[in-house]
């Protein structure tokens, strides 16, 4: 590490721009199994899941600190810019748990050369994939 940046102690936390906090944050705990943190007045709900920091926040203009941006949920759930993978030992019994959680996959996990994967979305499309190597 070279000084002042990355330092020790620091954590990377993904926003996901949602379209319903509450909603989501019950998906994200019931569904994925990720743990509460700390909410904030119904706009933001913090996260954690398998070391990882996930900051759910609702939608939002310009702001002085970024002046040419605004927060939205996908507008397409079919355009991607941004996944996440979860490394399993054994993709079909997690999309089995998931499934019956209520995770909606768009397939059962599917088995190439590599790995067998399948993939999943939350409540506003952000995309999921499972991944076991094969």
């Amino acid at each position: 590490m070279t000084e002042g940046f990355p330092t020790e102690g620091m954590e990377l936390t993904h926003i996901l721009v949602v379209s319903d906090v509450e909603r989501s944050r019950d998906w994200y705990v019931d569904v994925l199994g990720a743990e509460l943190y700390r909410e904030y007045g119904g706009t933001s709900a913090v996260l954690t899941f398998q070391g990882a920091w996930l900051l759910l926040v609702t939608g939002g203009g310009p702001t002085a600190d970024k002046p040419t941006v605004t927060f939205a949920p996908p507008a397409d759930p079919d355009r991607v810019d941004h996944a996440f993978t979860i490394r399993v030992g054994d993709c079909r019994a997690a999309y089995e748990a998931l499934r019956a959680r209520g995770a909606e996959f768009l397939t059962p996990p599917v088995a190439g050369e590599h790995e067998v994967r399948c993939f999943f979305r939350d409540p506003d499309g952000h995309l999921f994939e499972l991944s076991q190597v094969a």
